[in-house]
């Protein structure tokens, strides 16, 4: 006998809704966790701090409204970190006691510690002491997460120089800020700072950034974090950092040097793999600390499971809480349909980017054919009253079957937004039901039939041609 049917490794998006699930499924589960990261990484010093940051930033520097009330508007004069933080730890106080009462509720044994393998059914949990417990489970489900990834040449000291972990705990708002990487994460808190008055400077070392994106989406994102007086330095790569009494200077390999106030490293995340002793389970990570699964997430070992970032890609809260359900439901024999093939992508900057399905460059590469269909929110009603004249979304559409090939959206709303495209192409609806749909007026969803209408009208003006 076994003290659980399921174990799980880590209470984050993935681990809480696999334990979650295996409960309801009957199943006897625990969840193993470190004391004070209920909720893990997301809710602590991921997603849920950084996306409450951004609404603090939006609504104390008064951004959206200064299309209606002028560029010189503003709710706070001198916003300082507390400032942010109050609304930060609010929300995650909230989170966590919702994250609590789920587990009580579906009768989740929560052991508090950090878990190791012993063998491939017993995890070895030490606590804040040092003290060991021993739990055996039928099945285990690893959802560890990742922590940002670190370059040794680089010396972090939490103030000064520090990664995406480290935003939260800053004493106050930086005059001037590099930021290491043009990835998501840097990206967000580039454009968040920037809109707090912070002079940034981004630093990539690839041509472009975000380029899994549509790229006039990209380019759009780019043109307005310019507005803020965002630098770019694409093409370069820092070589050095040098810590400094009134800051930091760093010496790219170009020899251009640039010096802020604090320099954020956005180099990419590491999983958490290293500390669980994988090897006695008969499993393995590779240099990122990532565990291969297959299609149901199973790893090597067939009773083993993982998910969520520590399997690598997408590496997003809501695919992991998707992984988490699946692999349980896996792991206790329960048939359940494959993850989705439509996934979106949410990008937190200011303003906001979110797509789902396929881009023009991929669609070009793959040579299928498409037409584009473009709404700007500056011709909609609701865009004018929220003062958003920059935002836009774009339908890509095939011309063969008039069915949704990719939805992209920028501004306002766009990860809300998306999910009506993403039900659309869920159905394998075509445009003709978005030119048909009656959208309450005024909205942005209305931009979903305005942009149907132009790619049908661009599809009708080729076929009269071809007549």
């Amino acid at each position: 006998m076994y003290d659980f049917d399921v174990l799980v490794l880590g209470s984050g998006p993935g681990g809480q809704k696999a334990a979650i699930a295996a409960a309801k499924l009957d199943r006897r589960v625990a969840i193993v966790e470190r004391r004070n990261m209920i909720g893990g990484v997301c809710i602590n010093t991921g997603t849920i701090p950084s996306k409450t940051l951004r609404e603090a930033v939006l609504y104390l520097t008064g951004l959206n409204q200064r299309e209606m009330y002028g560029q010189s508007y503003r709710l706070k004069d001198d916003i300082t970190v507390a400032d942010l933080a109050a609304r930060t730890q609010h929300v995650i106080g909230r989170e966590i006691d919702v994250i609590r009462s789920q587990l009580a509720r579906n009768r989740v044994h929560v052991i508090t510690g950090t878990g190791r393998f012993e063998d491939p059914h017993t995890i070895a949990v030490a606590d804040d002491n040092g003290r060991e417990l021993k739990v055996t489970a039928e099945k285990i489900v690893i959802a560890t997460g990742t922590r940002p990834a670190r370059p040794e040449s680089v010396d972090f000291d939490d103030c000064t120089i520090i990664d995406s972990d480290g935003i939260v705990h800053l004493e106050h708002v930086p005059r001037s800020m590099l930021v290491v990487g043009a990835g998501v994460i840097g990206i967000e808190y580039a454009s968040m700072f920037a809109a707090l008055g912070t002079k940034v400077t981004v630093v990539e070392r690839r041509e472009r950034m975000l380029d899994f994106c549509d790229l006039e989406i990209v380019e759009a994102l780019k043109y307005h974090l310019r507005d803020l007086a965002v630098t770019f330095r694409f093409g370069e790569t820092v070589a050095s950092v040098q810590r400094h009494a009134r800051g930091a200077l760093a010496v790219l390999e170009s020899g251009k040097r640039i010096a802020a106030d604090t320099v954020m490293y956005s180099a990419g995340r590491q999983g958490m793999a290293e500390q669980l002793e994988l090897d006695r389970a008969g499993l393995s990570a590779d240099g990122r600390g990532r565990i291969a699964v297959d299609e149901h997430f199973a790893t090597a070992v067939d009773h083993i499971y993982a998910v969520g970032d520590v399997i690598g890609f997408p590496a997003l809260a809501s695919t992991s809480m998707e992984q988490g359900r699946l692999a349980a439901h896996h792991a206790c024999g329960e048939p359940v349909r494959a993850l989705g093939r439509l996934q979106p992508i949410g990008i937190y900057s200011i303003p906001e980017i979110s797509f789902v399905g396929r881009t023009e460059d991929e669609l070009t590469e793959a040579r299928v054919p498409f037409e584009v269909g473009v709404s700007r929110y500056r011709e909609l009603a609701r865009g004018q009253i929220i003062g958003d004249s920059y935002g836009m979304l774009k339908l890509l559409v095939s011309p063969e079957d008039r069915t949704l090939l990719g939805v992209h959206v920028f501004g306002t709303g766009a990860t809300e937004l998306v999910h009506i495209g993403q039900t659309v192409m869920g159905c394998d609806g075509a445009v003709d039901y978005l030119v048909d749909a009656v959208f309450n007026y005024p909205t942005l969803a209305e931009s979903y039939k305005v942009a149907a209408l132009d790619a049908m009208n661009k599809m009708r003006n080729i076929d009269r041609l071809g007549d």
